[in-house]
């Protein structure tokens, strides 16, 4: 028999099942991937502006209109640049930086937007963060250059 209403315990409001809980932990553990992009394995990925840091002089990469990334090698890792120079230099360096799946991006030094780094063109005497000089661009434009000019021309300079 159950006590008459108004003595004894109050009643309770229902709790969630054991079951109803796990839903809620699967859900909300869910919830930051949901914001997550995955990495399609090719292509440049996604920059933290003023928050990665070049692979080569450790500098913060923050300038969206000089930078660098390459992808390759273990894993096809992306390695980040704040300018063309450093993923040049840094590239040498890497034992498979001649594969056929090696990418190198750079981008538009009026627009921000990636390109191909070996089908852009360079266009030289540009102020960049490290001070290789050379901007990238889509099309060719007067004094500009193609990937391995650029290339050379950076090497001979050293650094």
């Amino acid at each position: 028999m159950s006590p008459p209403v108004g003595r004894g315990r109050a009643p309770s409001p229902a709790l969630p099942s054991r079951r109803d809980l796990l839903r809620l932990l699967l859900a909300a553990a869910a919830l930051p991937l949901a914001g997550c992009e995955s990495d399609p394995g090719t292509g440049p990925a996604k920059v933290r502006w003023d928050r990665d840091s070049c692979a080569r002089c450790n500098m913060v990469v923050g300038n969206r209109h000089y930078a660098a990334q390459v992808r390759g090698g273990p894993g096809r890792k992306v390695h980040v640049f704040d300018d063309i120079g450093c993923a040049v230099f840094w590239l040498e360096r890497q034992p498979w930086a001649g594969a056929a799946d090696t990418e190198v991006w750079v981008t538009d030094y009026r627009t921000g937007d990636w390109l191909d780094a070996r089908r852009a063109h360079y266009v030289p005497g540009r102020v960049t963060p490290m001070h290789y000089g050379f901007g990238a661009a889509r099309e060719a434009l007067p004094g500009s250059v193609d990937y391995a000019a650029m290339r050379a021309r950076i090497l001979a300079q050293g650094r």
